[in-house]
């Protein structure tokens, strides 16, 4: 009987290859099929040695369907073949790595999660903006502005009481339904706040401006998912500005 490897969840972090962990490396390196996420960097893709195979998820676009990716992972890792599951950032940060866990070991396989940087700390940190600053920030809260057809979602107006710095992924298509509850919720429109598009990837470029701002800037500025929403005082430690806040703050006003 042929022995079956464990499959293997692999964030890839944010994009730089220089940023994956050496374990996901060897994983890589190592690997006989390659189960790759859309927004994989090219660069890290090029370091595959055995077979890939695209099965893109993206928001906005024609998706693989998630029962045919957990079917395939199986089919091939059933077949005796080292498995990885090559996921963009962190496999248990909105990459659905927890439901192709349960899938596996449903069809009774061992797996292993390779964690990877996640966008929502590394995109940030790209361009100057920790996270987390105990003079400005005591915490960070990761949220997606897409929680999906048929699911909840979250309580902006409990965010923006909060505090805490707010790093929203997908919500650049959501950005001007997401202000509007933010700011109903109470977040001053003078807020600091970013985008970061693709970050730690060639095509990387990010803006600052305020919670106010943030629909106008994204427009006039041309910028694109993939890209993460920074929101709160942190976000004035950001290296490069794209217009003094100071000035951004009485166009909100």
């Amino acid at each position: 009987m042929t022995p079956l490897h464990p499959v293997s969840l692999v964030g890839a972090g944010p994009g730089d290859p220089e940023l994956l962990t050496v374990r996901a490396l060897k994983r890589l390196e190592a690997a006989d099929v390659v189960l790759a996420d859309d927004l994989i960097d090219p660069r890290v893709l090029a370091l595959v040695k055995g077979r890939l195979l695209r099965v893109g998820k993206r928001g906005g676009c024609i998706s693989t369907d998630q029962d045919f990716i957990h079917a395939l992972m199986i089919r091939e890792a059933q077949a005796g073949a080292r498995v990885v599951r090559l996921k963009g950032g962190d496999p248990f940060v909105f990459g659905r790595g927890g439901e192709e866990v349960d899938a596996l070991r449903e069809a009774g396989l061992e797996v292993e999660v390779v964690s990877g940087l996640t966008s929502g700390i590394a995109g940030p940190a790209a361009v100057g903006i920790p996270v987390t600053d105990r003079r400005a920030s005591p915490g960070v809260i990761l949220v997606t502005g897409h929680p999906g057809e048929g699911r909840a979602e979250p309580d902006w107006a409990a965010l923006a009481r909060s505090g805490l710095t707010l790093v929203i992924y997908m919500g650049v298509a959501r950005c001007a339904e997401l202000v509007e509850r933010l700011q109903a919720g109470g977040l001053a429109g003078t807020t600091p706040a970013a985008v970061v598009s693709a970050a730690h990837t060639a095509h990387q470029r990010h803006a600052v401006t305020t919670l106010a701002g943030l629909v106008d800037t994204i427009a006039t500025q041309g910028l694109r998912s993939p890209a993460l929403l920074v929101i709160g005082e942190v976000v004035r430690q950001a290296g490069v500005q794209s217009l003094p806040l100071a000035h951004l703050a009485r166009q909100a006003g």
